[in-house]
């Protein structure tokens, strides 16, 4: 089974080497790497070409934001499953791509997700914050569970079938995708119980208190539209339901 990982960059030189380098030092070998970059300025795609041979598709071109350039990476994956890697994460480890290889092959689900941590930005050993998932049941995210999406890989089918994710849908595009697939079309979901992904703190949707109200408004859009019966409901229990995760539970 090939597995494609899509990596969207923009001004990334902080940390771009280090996700790169989490990706090609996995031991899974049927690997296809994307990276699709927005034109950066800074020493991004300097660094991303010293890994040419080791990365299988770089695009670097204007985009209209990070899901336009993750729906192009998948248009352009061949593989049979997709995920992603953001340019600030890394995988917890060099066998996280061959679990979830074989997670799927046993499992013969169309959607995986497991575990993630987000950790300091510069102590990477440094947990700040626990996400730790459960298997999928209907009516989840009624009760405002999620999946974290850097963890959540799908057969390239289920976007070719059920869509991309939607331009309009601002910084919660990846959880109306979520829904939309594991609510609303009830596909078959597998979950891997481990750490899967290692997250630096912080992103667009909670850099600030209008970005964070910003986001629940579309949250509460992305409910309405897929079906959630008690959307407002999911809303208010979906950020008390992250509170465990800063205690470490």
């Amino acid at each position: 089974m090939k597995i494609s990982i899509v990596t969207v960059t923009f001004n990334a030189e902080r940390f771009i080497e280090s996700c790169v380098r989490s990706v090609i030092n996995q031991t899974y070998v049927n690997i296809e790497y994307i990276i699709v970059d927005g034109s950066s300025q800074d020493a991004t795609l300097h660094i991303l070409n010293r890994y040419n041979d080791k990365i299988n598709k770089i695009v670097s071109e204007k985009d209209k934001g990070m899901y336009d350039a993750l729906n192009k990476g998948i248009k352009m994956a061949t593989g049979e499953v997709i995920g992603l890697l953001n340019a600030d994460d890394f995988f917890a480890s060099d066998n996280v791509v061959a679990n979830i290889g074989k997670a799927f092959e046993e499992s013969k689900a169309d959607v995986l997700y497991g575990d993630l941590w987000y950790v300091d930005q510069n102590d990477t050993d440094k947990a700040l914050r626990k996400w730790k998932s459960k298997p999928y049941k209907q009516g989840m995210f009624q009760w405002g569970w999620m999946p974290a999406h850097p963890t959540f890989y799908a057969k390239k089918e289920l976007f070719e079938k059920l869509g991309y994710y939607r331009l309009d849908m601002g910084s919660a595009a990846d959880y109306e995708l979520m829904i939309r697939f594991l609510h609303k079309h009830k596909v078959k979901s597998v979950y891997l119980p481990e750490v899967m992904v290692k997250m630096r703190a912080g992103g667009m949707s909670n850099s600030s208190v209008e970005a964070r109200l910003k986001a629940n408004r579309a949250d509460l859009e992305a409910m309405k539209i897929n079906g959630i019966r008690f959307p407002r409901l999911a809303a208010f229990l979906k950020p008390v339901r992250k509170i465990p995760q800063f205690l470490g539970f």
